[in-house]
């Protein structure tokens, strides 16, 4: 322990040894040390030296500290000191003034032992092995150590991880890990894994990693939260970034939805931290990332819905409106809200429908404008705000057309009280700031994008340039300003509008040749040899030149396709020409301008192209080219062609002009047809209930009938009175006639129980006669004498069943002649209509009852002759079992018969052959007693066993 001591400074003899010799000593310690002890202390000293020695340490050590990783994983102690140095050796993390001298050494160490450490992939998969135990000291610097790694050679060492097994998996359970200080520096981890790899990507997100980043976000207070939330934000987007997989999956988990309490502002926004302010500046990014014109136009979509549905798009509007925010986050939302609108109907009318908090209060695109065309607003801000408008009129006829109209001579506002769209973008058009023009240029330019109609009516735009001046067209004021040798950049913003506006539009060609002055301004600017400068202007000359030259009609005589081409042949000359047109394609700016549709220049003087005008040049260039050089001949043949598919054009435009007609027909019609049948339905209630209202008033008429004809004929005779009671006297009719049913039924049911009868005694007669053969024939006979018993019996019933109903039957008829007999008997002329009334409702309640008796009876009458039917069924069964048996019965007899037949032939037999025997037994001398003898002697022995058995 004493060269310990020496080696941490204490006191020791002698003279120091030198600090790579003291290293060397340690690494032997740990080397060759059997004590425990011994080599945690030989390695925490090497700790202690790591930062100063680090060249040392890390060539002579890292073998041995490897060995201790392996070897003692029981200590974590000891593993800790060795993680430890080895993150002293590999990271560049020192401090700032070591830092600044040595920067390429220090990062070359790092790399270098880095290189070293993750030649042996083992070392790399022991080290995830050791991030999975739980022991603070033990975890905490093996993930420092592997996220120095990944700084170091990241690529190689997110290989290793990918092959090992389970190795992102085991990564990502440290965001679940309880101690904060783990946890952060596990996201800290997880960024450097995730960065441009896309496998390793997928595999975080589908870990659940979405969820746990966002639960660590709202934990740590949303955007009012540290540097871990900060942290988060860039681990979601280095997974989200160019990821089209983990985007779709964002949005399938409803995570969009989570995102909109990240942007809950208050009143008073003064004040922020700049913690706060990076922290949203981070959230503004991460929406960015879900909606960025380079994703898939499917996802963006989708996501962009998601966001207006979920109210993410409100809250920004917002903040967008609200007053005290910092530029930069204000700045960072225009950015925002225009990508989320970008392209999507819904949420462009929605934002075509926001007011910003004034009075009285004014469409957020119009303060917007405001911003951009107002040259003491910073730079980025008016660029933002350009890029919200483009986004705004972005495949948006709809939000073209009102920009536009506001600009036309019907919908300007005469009263002045309020600025519109239009108003703003030609008080920047034609301001002194050519910033502004440059803007206002390229807005007014989006606003006629692949819209031919609005390009038409753009040409209607009059301005009153000056007090007692006549107006100028929008079109001629343009050119106006081109002609004054103004600044570079508004000569572009305005030709860039001019030939956007001229191109797809044989109008508007012939409007701009009708100038006299422009034709001779756009040759001469071509043809000069001017500097570096103005080379940009004569490109964007040539292709203005180039537009009225491809889309010229033929219309002005005096500037047709093949002068004009001559004019160019003679003044600039072709090759000349198509040189100059060149220059656009090929300058600086313009590569910059196509590669995102975001305007991103460092400063003003770079505002030189528009993205999507980069794409009309693309487009334009060849075709100009060719049509420079073609022939007379072949124009007309162009024109031709050309008419011919503007004549096919309009038939067809006919033809879906009918159809829209005839669909518009259809739908009327089916319309009409729907409402008819309503109307039909609605009729056949109302008749059918009309029907029902009448039928009841038709029988409320019939009984008032029926009870005045009772009242009148009472006063004549009861008798009548009986007669007008059709209904009574229909139902004692249909009664009789049940009876006479009745009747004949149990006639016929009596008949068929005779037959029954006469074939059970015949059956009787068949079965004594064949009883008498044999035992089992009587066996027989007696099961079949008890069934015939229980037959018996049964009808015995059914015939006492029979008499009881026809005495009920006699009985009733016999009330019923009865009440015959007293209907026929009753004063025909009684004094007092009131005691007729009486007797008439006493006999009807009398008949009424009897009915209701008849009835019951009748009812019970059918069950009973229900039930006869089913003892008749059971009977007949009965009878052919029995005649089945019979049958039987009579074969067995005749084959008893045969074989007592067959017995005396053999006895007679017998009788011939033993008679024959006895005859030759006499002749021979023997003594034969004859038959008679031997038969009373049989008869003696049997009386004598009777006598001994009455004795016994």
């Amino acid at each position: 322990m004493s060269f310990l001591w020496g080696v941490m400074g204490g006191p020791s003899a002698g003279p120091q040894p030198s600090g790579a010799e003291t290293i060397q000593k340690l690494c032997d310690r740990v080397a060759s040390s059997t004590l425990l002890d011994d080599r945690r202390d030989a390695v925490r000293a090497l700790k202690s030296l790591s930062k100063k020695y680090r060249l040392e340490v890390g060539t002579q050590a890292m073998e041995h500290l490897i060995h201790v990783l392996q070897t003692d994983r029981s200590d974590s102690e000891i593993i800790g000191y060795a993680l430890d140095t080895l993150y002293n050796v590999i990271s560049n993390d020192l401090e700032e003034e070591e830092q600044e001298e040595n920067l390429t050494k220090v990062d070359d160490l790092g790399s270098q032992f880095t290189e070293i450490f993750i030649k042996q992939h083992e070392n790399v998969t022991l080290l995830l092995t050791l991030v999975e135990e739980f022991d603070f000291h033990v975890r905490w610097p093996g993930v420092k150590l592997l996220t120095s790694l990944l700084k170091q050679q990241g690529p190689q060492v997110q290989q290793i991880i990918l092959v090992s097994p389970m190795g992102v998996s085991r990564l990502m359970d440290l965001l679940a890990d309880s101690r904060e200080v783990i946890r952060n520096d596990g996201v800290l981890l997880l960024q450097q894994l995730t960065k441009s790899n896309a496998a390793i990507q997928k595999i975080v997100a589908f870990e659940n990693a979405f969820e746990r980043l966002l639960d660590i976000i709202t934990e740590e207070g949303n955007s009012d939260g540290g540097i871990v939330v900060e942290d988060c934000l860039l681990l979601l987007q280095n997974l989200l970034k160019n990821n089209n997989s983990n985007q779709n999956f964002f949005k399938e988990g409803s995570y969009i939805q989570r995102m909109k309490p990240w942007f809950e502002v208050g009143d008073d926004n003064c004040g922020w931290s700049a913690q706060k302010v990076t922290n949203l500046h981070l959230m503004l990014q991460l929406v960015r990332v879900l909606v960025s014109p380079t994703n898939p136009p499917g996802a963006t979509s989708s996501c962009q819905k998601a966001m207006f549905h979920c109210g993410l798009l409100q809250q920004l509007c917002t903040i967008l409106m609200a007053t005290g925010v910092p530029a930069d986050i204000l700045t960072e939302t225009i950015n925002t809200v225009s990508e989320v609108i970008r392209g999507c109907q819904m949420n462009q009318d929605y934002f075509a429908s926001v007011n910003a908090p004034s009075n009285p209060p004014r469409p957020a695109i119009v303060v917007l404008l405001m911003s951009m065309v107002n040259e003491r607003q910073p730079f980025v801000l008016r660029c933002a705000v350009l890029y919200c408008f483009q986004c705004f009129l972005y495949k948006n006829q709809k939000g073209q057309g009102e920009i536009v109209s506001t600009l036309l001579p019907s919908t300007i506002d005469a009263t002045g009280n309020s600025v519109s769209a239009g108003q703003l973008l030609c008080g920047g058009l034609f301001s002194t700031d050519s910033l502004s023009n440059w803007c206002a240029a390229v807005a007014l330019a989006h606003a006629l994008q692949e819209n031919a109609t609005l390009k038409e009516q753009l040409l209607r735009v009059q301005l009153a340039t000056s007090i007692g001046n006549p107006p100028v067209s929008l079109l001629q004021q343009c050119t106006n300003i081109l002609s004054q040798g103004s600044k570079v950049q508004t000569r572009v913003g305005l030709l860039m509008l001019l030939c956007t506006w001229l191109s797809n539009c044989s109008i508007a060609v012939t409007h701009f040749l009708h100038n006299p002055a422009n034709i001779p301004f756009l040759t001469g600017q071509i043809a000069e040899n001017l500097g570096e400068e103005e080379q940009l202007v004569q490109g964007l000359c040539a292709l203005l030149l180039g537009i009225s030259i491809y889309y010229n009609d033929n219309s002005l005589e005096n500037y047709r396709k093949e002068k004009l081409k001559q004019l160019i042949e003679k003044r600039i000359g072709r090759e000349n020409f198509i040189e100059k047109l060149g220059f656009i394609s090929k300058h600086e700016l313009y590569s910059r301008a196509a590669q995102k549709p975001q305007p991103g220049f460092s400063s003003p003087e770079h505002m030189m192209f528009d993205h999507e005008f980069t794409k009309l040049v693309k487009e334009l260039e060849g075709v100009i080219s060719k049509a420079i050089y073609k022939s007379s001949e072949e124009d007309k043949k162009e024109e031709e062609v050309k008419k011919t598919l503007e004549q096919h054009d309009n038939i067809v435009t006919q033809y879906k002009k009918v159809i829209r007609e005839q669909d518009q027909e259809l739908e009327e019609l089916k319309q009409r047809i729907t409402t008819l049948m309503s109307q039909n339905e609605q009729l056949q209630a109302t008749v059918t209930q009309q029907v029902s209202q009448i039928q009841q008033h038709k029988d409320q008429y019939n009984l008032l009938k029926v009870q005045l004809g009772k009242d009148t004929q009472h006063h004549n005779s009861h008798g009548d009175t009986f007669q007008m009671n059709g209904i009574q006297t229909e139902e004692v009719s249909k009664l009789k006639e049940e009876l006479e049913e009745w009747k004949n039924k149990h006639e016929l049911l009596q008949g068929l129980i005779r037959e029954k009868d006469f074939l059970i005694e015949k059956l009787k007669s068949s079965q004594l006669e064949i009883g008498t053969t044999e035992l089992s024939s009587q066996n027989s006979r007696s099961d079949g004498l008890e069934h015939n018993n229980e037959l018996q019996k049964e009808l015995e019933m059914l015939r006492s069943q029979l008499q009881l109903q026809s005495a009920e039957i006699s009985q009733l008829l016999i009330e019923n002649q009865k009440l015959q007999v007293m209907n026929t008997t009753a004063d025909p002329v009684l004094g007092d209509s009131g005691v007729i009334v009486a007797k008439s409702s006493e006999l009807e309640g009398q008949l009424e009852q009897q009915i209701k008796e008849l009835k019951s009876e009748v009812k019970a009458l059918s069950e009973e002759k229900e039930s006869l039917k089913q003892h008749l069924d059971s009977s007949s069964s009965t009878v052919a079992i029995l005649q089945d048996e019979k049958i039987k019965l009579q074969q067995e007899v005749a084959e008893s018969k045969k074989e007592q037949d067959d017995l005396l032939v053999l006895l007679a037999d017998q009788d011939q052959k033993l008679s024959a025997l006895k005859i030759k037994l006499k002749d021979l001398g023997v003594p034969v007693e004859d038959e008679d003898d031997i038969e009373s002697g049989d008869q003696g022995d049997e009386d004598e066993d009777v006598e001994e058995e009455e004795q016994d």
